[in-house]
């Protein structure tokens, strides 16, 4: 249960943007977003221009939705009025027009555009402040970035495969007849695919995804570039229609020597990981953080590797954490090198063969390119 708005609102001016139900231009031109949700609804998946600024806490949006069901509307819409009050409402106020002087062409929703959002534009309109709301809210948007992912399932499509380490993910980057489902995810895919912050929900997934497809303005029937996923992408899923159609696709194999993958992978994987748990963390606490990171990604394949392999493994992985508490790295290298030639290329030259006959070309990454843009 929301605020609702005791007095109606003034007409705005004329010249005040009015309220929208636009949604491809939001997305498409990423326009700024006032999320009036609760800090809870926002976590469970959000938008990616959307900054939180709550009407309500989660505990005040409990009370008055538990007020409603014992009491009513009208005890529920007092205590709201109650608890969004005096200095609590001010500062409120502040932050929404804080953000407002910085995103002067954005827009505000709560989750159907409905109370809260009226509620706020009161709330602002009293101050002499406009500012427009996304008609629909939440629920709209969402559904409106669903439809996308529908449609972006008509596109043929071409799957880039390729071993760990053939940097198919900036391969993906550079080009614009790509999306980047790792990106979206914010994972990897593999068992040391996360990243130092958390991954994204299964409905921010979704909401970028659909998001990119959008803003890359694919012409209807264009082929669609995608990298090689399975079923899941750490803890989300690709979508299924999505998902069915990839399995249809033909397939486009990056090939790169041994050494360059180590490279790489030890680039991403070790140097890159480190600096961004630091980063988030802190010198010392950011390192033991990575250390507890990689063993847990070692401990995950454990089963593949078998016992023998594994306790092996793990000497090998000692060895390196006693190099990273002394900002040494190159331990890893041995690492990366058992996982590689015990546990990555195998697994993917067995799932290669799955795909055997829908393989239409091999090469490195520059002749894949001249093949992908001879299409």
């Amino acid at each position: 249960m929301s605020l609702d708005v005791t007095a109606k609102v003034n007409q705005a001016p004329e010249e005040a943007r009015p309220d929208t139900c636009d949604y491809h231009r939001i997305f498409a031109s990423d326009l700024p977003l006032l999320d009036l949700r609760a800090p809870v609804e926002f976590a469970r998946g959000a938008f990616e221009q959307a900054v939180n600024i709550p009407l309500m806490t989660d505990d005040e949006r409990a009370a008055v939705g538990t007020c409603y069901k014992e009491q009513g509307q009208q005890a529920a819409i007092t205590l709201g009025h109650q608890l969004v009050s005096g200095k609590t409402r001010a500062g409120r106020e502040q932050a929404w027009q804080e953000f407002i002087g910085q995103h002067p062409q954005g827009y505000l929703y709560c989750f159907r555009g409905g109370l809260r959002s009226r509620t706020v534009q009161a709330f602002l309109k009293e101050a002499g402040v406009h500012y427009p709301l996304v008609k629909g809210g939440y629920k709209a948007l969402r559904q409106y970035l669903l439809d996308q992912l529908i449609q972006l399932s008509s596109h043929p499509l071409v799957i880039l495969g390729g071993k760990t380490g053939c940097n198919k993910t900036d391969f993906i980057a550079s080009r614009s007849d790509s999306l980047d489902l790792e990106g979206a995810a914010g994972h990897r895919g593999s068992s040391f695919g996360g990243f130092a912050w958390p991954q994204s929900t299964q409905i921010t997934f979704e909401n970028k995804l659909a998001q990119q497809y959008i803003r890359r303005n694919f012409a209807p029937g264009q082929r669609i570039l995608l990298e090689d996923e399975g079923r899941v992408i750490g803890s989300v899923h690709v979508p299924h229609e999505l998902r069915e159609k990839m399995l249809l696709s033909p397939v486009v194999v990056v090939e790169e020597s041994f050494e360059f993958r180590l490279e790489q992978l030890f680039n991403e994987y070790i140097v890159k990981m480190v600096q961004d748990f630091v980063a988030l963390k802190g010198e010392e606490p950011g390192r033991q953080a990575f250390s507890e990171y990689f063993h847990q990604g070692v401990f995950k394949v454990r089963k593949r590797l078998g016992m023998q392999r594994y306790q092996a493994l793990l000497a090998l992985l000692e060895k390196a954490t006693s190099g990273l508490h002394r900002g040494e790295l190159n331990g890893y290298l041995d690492v990366l090198r058992e996982l590689m030639v015990q546990y990555y290329d195998p697994m993917y030259d067995y799932q290669l063969g799955l795909k055997k006959e829908r393989i239409v070309f091999r090469g490195n990454s520059a002749e894949c390119r001249t093949y992908l843009d001879a299409l």
